[in-house]
């Protein structure tokens, strides 16, 4: 009988120690699973990040794997843009964007394409152009292909990108050269004829400096006046540790949801590096000779200085929090920092560190300091 009740209790406490063992496994995937930037954010706005091609085509693994876990949005880096996906005048390149498709339907995300309208990055055939006519029609074919191959089934489309100076006049570009102020009611048209269901953003940077919020404001009323459709404004936030103040950052967000559209900031880094000639926001067409200067962190950034980051990170989503009910998404411009733009811009080779996400795909204090944010509002 002592024999009998001791095997019963041996079998007893081993069958006990692997339910516990289960129990706590599923519980470490269920804290993992809700321990990511789409699962926090969750009731507050979408999270997402630009990829680049190798990570459209899975050749990253680990940074797969982040693209899997942390974020609901994806928006094309590059392979959208017209020099890629209209290299030639008759020839359209759709096998990386049509990949893109793939994955955002495998993973359930929301996919933002970007972008239809943009005087960089144009395919050189297209510049030179010089008859109005042609231009018109030429803008109407490339936006009818493009909308129209992914009608349905895509979340909102950049139609118009950087079209403004800094002043808030418009930016001469072809299209406005060509085709007058017009161009951007009429691009809004174009792909709300093609695809009247898909959401249509005008997306710009420094969008929070008062002159340039003035002429984006005025864009939007323009293009809603013309009777064109447009339902969001895309705030780049290309921002640094100390500016864009938050708030002039707020006043953006009031300003743009006034005019009754979405606000989203698009492609959110901050960078960590001096700004080399009091340079503001992205316009990648210039460029700088390399100094050491410039370069002050080629192997690791300072303790202090990610200190000084997950404190810039955590007020700007402090803000993002307050405003949740204004904001629609957040998109990231890239997975990590070995990923990021900024460490060839505008100085070649300069390291830069302004993801959320270190080079080695882990996880920084300023990640810990944002998610933070919702674990106290929840705690």
């Amino acid at each position: 009988m002592q024999k009998l009740i001791y095997l019963f209790t041996y079998w007893f406490l081993l069958t006990t120690f692997f339910v516990s063992c289960g129990t706590s496994n599923t519980q470490a995937v269920e804290e993992e699973d809700l321990n990511s930037l789409r699962e926090a954010f969750a009731a507050d706005f979408t999270i997402g990040t630009a990829i680049s091609a190798p990570q459209i085509m899975g050749e990253d693994a680990k940074a797969a794997a982040l693209i899997a876990t942390e974020f609901n949005s994806l928006t094309p880096e590059n392979v959208m843009k017209w020099m890629h996906i209209h290299p030639r005048p008759e020839e359209y390149d759709f096998e990386l964007p049509d990949k893109l498709l793939e994955l955002a339907q495998a993973q359930d995300k929301e996919l933002i394409a970007h972008t239809l309208v943009w005087h960089s990055q144009l395919a050189p055939w297209v510049n030179e152009i010089s008859d109005s006519t042609e231009l018109a029609e030429l803008l109407a074919k490339h936006i009818n292909t493009i909308v129209g191959r992914y009608k349905g089934k895509v979340a909102g489309w950049d139609v118009v990108n950087e079209a403004l100076n800094e002043d808030g006049t418009l930016r001469e570009t072809i299209f406005l050269n060509l085709l007058g102020k017009d161009y951007l009611p009429t691009a809004f048209k174009l792909a709300a004829a093609v695809d009247p269901d898909t959401e249509l953003y005008y997306n710009d940077y420094n969008l929070c400096q008062p002159e340039k919020r003035a002429g984006c404001v005025q864009l939007v009323k323009d293009i809603q006046a013309a009777g064109a459709k447009i339902d969001g404004v895309g705030i780049q936030a290309h921002w640094n540790l100390s500016g864009p103040p938050l708030e002039e950052i707020e006043a953006s967000i009031l300003a743009y949801h006034a005019l009754g559209v979405k606000v989203m900031f698009t492609e959110l880094d901050i960078g960590v590096l001096p700004n080399p000639w009091d340079l503001d926001g992205a316009n990648v067409n210039q460029d700088f000779e390399n100094s050491e200067f410039m370069n002050p962190y080629p192997q690791i950034l300072p303790d202090a200085v990610q200190t000084q980051l997950a404190d810039r990170y955590e007020g700007v989503f402090k803000l993002f929090l307050k405003h949740s009910d204004k904001i629609s998404r957040v998109t990231f411009w890239g997975v990590h920092d070995g990923h990021s733009w900024l460490n060839n811009w505008p100085i070649n080779g300069r390291t830069n560190y302004p993801l959320l996400f270190d080079e080695n795909y882990q996880k920084k204090e300023a990640y810990h300091r944002v998610m933070a944010l919702k674990e106290s509002i929840e705690h």
